[in-house]
C-alpha cells in the first residue's frame, strides 16, 4: 500500500540547510497497521505529510496505492486521497458551522454519493453518536468530536487511514475508547493504518512500530 525509498525532506533557515528527513526507506502492506513515534521534533508529522502527498519531498520517492506521488501535481495528490485515503487528526478538525451529520456527510457528498446522509447515520451509530447527529462540534465533549472525526475518516470506506495523534487531546480514560474505537474499526474495513504517537499503549496495539530518531529511521525492533 506504501513505499518510501530515499525519501529525505530539508528546509532552508537563516543558518543554512535544516534535514528533517534522511535517507527514509520502508514499505506497508495492505491492512498493515503501523505505529510512527519518536521524541518531538524527529520528523513525525512530516513523514506523514509526505506520506499522504500534503508535502513533497526534497528527494526521494513515495508510492501510494501502487501511484508515484512525484508524477503528480497537486490536484492529482488530492484527487488519490479523496479516492482512497481517511484523516483523522489530534484537533478533531470539524467544520464548526456543520452538525456531527453534516461533517460526516461531506466526504461522501464530494464523492458524489447519492445516499451520503444514510451512510453517515450508520456510521455515527456505529461510534454511538446518532443522537448526536444535529449537535454541532461546540455543543459535543472532545471524545465525541473524536468519534465524529473517525465516523467522517472512514466515510466512503478508504484503502488507507492516517491518524495524526488521533488521542492527543483527549484524557488517558476517553483515549483509551477512542484506541479501541479506531481498530475496531479498522479491523472492519481493513483498511491499512498508518499513525503517529506518542502514546505506548496506542503503538503497542499496531502490528509495527517505525521509530525517528533525528529524521532518519531506526532499525526496527518487531
Amino acid at each position: 500500500m506504501v513505499r518510501v525509498e530515499q525519501l529525505g525532506k530539508q528546509v532552508i533557515s537563516p543558518e543554512g540547510p535544516l534535514i528533517i528527513l534522511d535517507d527514509i526507506n520502508f514499505s506497508i502492506a495492505c491492512g498493515e497497521s503501523v505505529a510512527v513515534v519518536g521524541a518531538s521534533g524527529s520528523g513525525k508529522s512530516t513523514l506523514l505529510g509526505l506520506l499522504a502527498g500534503l508535502d513533497t519531498p526534497t528527494h526521494g520517492r513515495v508510492w501510494l496505492a501502487e501511484t508515484d506521488l512525484g508524477r503528480l501535481d497537486e490536484d492529482g495528490r488530492a484527487r488519490l486521497r479523496a479516492q482512497r485515503v481517511g484523516f483523522v487528526f489530534q484537533s478533531f478538525q470539524l467544520l464548526t458551522g456543520l452538525t456531527a451529520l453534516e461533517n460526516v456527510m461531506l466526504p461522501l457528498e464530494l464523492a458524489g454519493q447519492s445516499d451520503a446522509a444514510r451512510q453517515a447515520l450508520e456510521l455515527l451509530e456505529r461510534v454511538g453518536l446518532q443522537a448526536r447527529a444535529r449537535h454541532y462540534p461546540g455543543q459535543l465533549s472532545g471524545g465525541e468530536q473524536q468519534r465524529v472525526a473517525i465516523a467522517r475518516a472512514f466515510a466512503g470506506d478508504p484503502d488507507l487511514l492516517f491518524a495524526d495523534e488521533p488521542t492527543g487531546n483527549l484524557d488517558q480514560n476517553t483515549g483509551h475508547r477512542i484506541i479501541e474505537l479506531l481498530f475496531a474499526l479498522n479491523h472492519e474495513h481493513g483498511a491499512t493504518l498508518i499513525l503517529v504517537t506518542h502514546d505506548p499503549e496506542l503503538a503497542a496495539y499496531c502490528d509495527r512500530v517505525l521509530e525517528l530518531d533525528g529524521g532518519r529511521l531506526r532499525p526496527e525492533s518487531r
